[in-house]
C-alpha cells in the first residue's frame, strides 16, 4: 500500500488502512538535522543572489540619481538587511521551530494573524514568485541556443516547466542532495560574480575612473527618488530569512544560524557593491540605464565571445534561487499543517527519504497554473508590499516577546535598536507602496483580507460543536479540500516509493 511509505504528523507509521499503529515505532521518523554551516550559508546566498544583479541593477541608479549615491544605497540596504537578518537570528535561536515568518507571528500574535500570512503566501505570493524565477531560468538557459534571435515564448514556458519539475523532484527525493546541489549552484553564481568583479577592478586599477568623476554631483541627485531606490535595494537583498524556515534541520542552531546569517550577508554585500563598481568601470550611467541585461552588456564590452556564457550563469543562478526557495517554504507548509492550519497530509514525512514530500509538491499545480494562465507580474505587484508588512510584524513580535516573555532563553540576543530600526524601515516601505501605487497596493491588501473569512471557515469553525459545523456547512467546505490534497499526496508518495533513491 502506498500509505506505508508515509508517517503521520506525529511521526507514527501508517498501517494499510491509513491509521497510525498503536505501538511505538521502532525508529522515530522526522526531518533530520542535515543543514550544516556551509549548507546554511549556501541556502542564504543561493536564494538572495538571483538574476537581478546580473540583469538589471538600474532601478537603484535611476531613483538615486547618481553613481555615488547608488553605491551608498547598495551598502545601506545591505546594512539594513543585516539588521533584519540579525533579528531573525535571535528569533531562530529562541523559537527553535521551522516555518520562518509564519512561526514567529504565530508565537507572538496568535493563529489568526499567522493564518492570514500563510493564506496569502499559499494562494499567491509563493507560486507567483517561484514562477517568475523559473521564467527567468527558462529564458536564459535557452538564450545561447537561439542567439542572436529571440527565444519563442512557448519554448521559454516549456523550459520553465522542466526547471520547476526538476526542483520539485530534487526536493522530494533527498535533503542531502538538495543541499549539495545548492552548494554547487552557490559557488557557480559566486564564480560568475568574480568573473565580473576581477576584470572590472583591473580596469579600475588601469585608471578607468571617468564614470566615477562627480559621482555625487548635487544637480543629478533626486531626493524624492531615494525611498524608491531603497525599496529596490531591499528587494535585491531579500532572501536572508530563508534559513529560519528550516530551523529544525539546522545542526547546532544556536551557533550555526547567527554565523551563517552574518557570513552570508557580509559576502552578499561585498559582492553586490563590487559588482556595481565593476559595471561602472566599463559603462557610464546612461549606458547602464539603457541596458536590458547589464552583465551581458558588460561581458560584450570586455570579453567578446565569452559573453555567450553569461546567460548560462544567470540560468544557474535562477535555478539556485528556485531550489533554495522551495526547500525553505515547503517547511512553512509542513509546520502550518502540524499546527492544524493546513490539511494533515502536508505534515507527513516520507518514511525512507525523510523529506516533507506533500508539502514540497503542494505548490506544483498552482505554480504551473499561474505560469500558463495568470498575469504573474501584476500579481507580484499586488503582493509586493505584503512581504515587508509581515516581515515587519514578525520583527515587532521580537520586541513584543522581549516584554511579554522576558524569561524565554535567548542564546543570541541583539540590541533592541536593531529590530526597532528594521521594523520601522519595513513599515516605511509599506507606507511608500500605499503612497506611490495605491491601486495595486489596495488590490493586494484586499486579497490578503480574504484570509480572514478563510480562517473562520476552515479553522475557527472546526472547533465548534458538531451541530454548528453541520449548520455552517464547514464540514462540506473543508473536508473535500483536505481529502483532495490527501489523495494527491498519497498518489505522489505511492509513485515515489517505487522510484530509485537518490541518497
Amino acid at each position: 500500500s502506498s500509505r506505508k511509505c508515509m508517517t503521520s504528523s506525529l511521526g507514527h507509521p501508517l498501517n494499510s488502512n491509513g491509521d497510525p499503529h498503536t505501538g511505538a515505532p521502532e525508529e522515530k521518523v522526522e526531518l533530520r538535522k542535515k543543514v550544516t554551516l556551509l549548507r546554511g550559508i549556501s541556502i542564504i546566498i543561493g536564494t538572495i543572489i538571483g538574476a537581478g544583479i546580473f540583469i538589471s541593477p538600474k532601478g537603484i541608479l535611476k531613483n538615486s540619481g547618481s553613481v555615488g549615491m547608488s553605491l551608498v544605497v547598495w551598502i545601506a540596504c545591505g546594512i539594513l538587511s543585516l539588521f533584519g537578518a540579525l533579528s531573525y537570528a535571535e528569533l531562530g535561536t529562541c523559537i527553535k521551530k521551522s516555518g520562518g515568518h509564519y512561526t514567529y507571528i504565530l508565537e507572538a500574535f496568535g493563529p489568526q494573524v499567522a493564518f492570514v500570512r500563510l493564506w496569502v503566501d499559499m494562494i499567491a505570493i509563493r507560486p507567483a514568485g517561484l514562477a517568475v524565477i523559473a521564467l527567468a531560468f527558462g529564458r536564459y538557459i535557452l538564450e545561447p541556443i537561439f542567439m542572436p534571435c529571440g527565444v519563442p515564448e512557448i519554448a521559454i514556458k516549456l523550459a520553465t516547466t522542466i526547471g520547476i519539475t526538476m526542483v520539485m523532484y530534487l526536493n522530494s527525493m533527498s535533503v542531502s542532495w538538495t543541499a549539495r546541489i545548492q552548494i554547487f549552484l552557490t559557488f557557480s553564481k559566486l564564480l560568475a560574480i568574480v568573473i565580473i568583479i576581477v576584470p572590472g577592478l583591473y580596469q579600475l586599477f588601469k585608471g578607468e575612473t571617468k564614470n566615477f568623476e562627480n559621482a555625487f554631483e548635487v544637480n543629478t541627485v533626486d531626493l524624492t527618488g531615494l525611498p524608491l531606490a531603497f525599496y529596490s535595494g531591499m528587494y535585491a537583498y531579500a532572501g536572508w530569512f530563508y534559513l529560519n524556515f528550516v530551523t529544525e534541520e539546522v545542526e547546532n542552531p544556536e551557533r550555526t544560524m547567527p554565523l551563517a546569517i552574518c557570513i552570508s550577508m557580509v559576502i552578499v554585500m561585498i559582492c553586490y557593491t563590487m559588482t556595481n563598481v565593476a559595471y561602472y568601470t566599463v559603462m557610464s550611467a546612461e549606458e547602464l540605464l539603457a541596458s536590458d541585461a547589464v552583465a551581458v552588456t558588460f561581458a560584450e564590452k570586455l570579453m567578446g565571445n565569452f559573453s555567450v556564457a553569461v546567460p548560462v550563469f544567470v540560468a544557474l543562478s535562477c535555478f539556485g534561487s528556485m531550489n533554495g526557495c522551495l526547500f525553505a517554504i515547503s517547511r512553512m507548509f509542513y509546520v502550518a499543517s502540524r499546527e492544524g492550519q493546513l490539511p494533515e497530509v502536508l505534515s507527513m514525512i516520507h518514511i525512507r527519504r525523510h523529506t516533507p514530500l506533500p508539502a514540497v509538491i503542494v505548490l506544483y499545480p498552482i505554480t504551473l497554473l499561474i505560469l500558463f494562465l495568470g498575469d504573474i507580474y501584476s500579481l507580484l505587484n499586488f503582493m509586493s508590499f505584503l512581504r515587508w508588512l509581515f516581515i515587519g510584524v514578525a520583527v515587532v513580535g521580537l520586541i513584543y516577546l522581549r516584554y511579554t516573555r522576558p524569561d524565554m532563553p535567548r542564546p543570541f540576543k541583539v540590541p533592541i535598536f536593531i529590530p526597532a530600526v528594521f521594523s520601522f524601515t519595513c513599515f516605511f516601505m509599506v507606507f511608500l507602496s500605499l503612497y506611490s501605487d495605491p491601486i495595486n497596493t489596495g488590490i493586494g491588501f484586499a486579497i490578503s483580507l480574504t484570509g480572514i473569512p478563510a480562517y473562520f471557515i476552515f479553522i475557527h469553525f472546526e472547533r465548534k460543536p458538531k451541530w454548528f459545523q453541520k449548520l455552517s456547512g464547514q464540514r462540506l467546505a473543508f473536508q473535500p479540500f483536505s481529502c483532495c490534497l490527501s489523495s494527491i499526496g498519497y498518489f505522489c508518495i505511492s509513485s515515489c516509493c517505487h522510484m530509485g533513491a537518490i541518497e
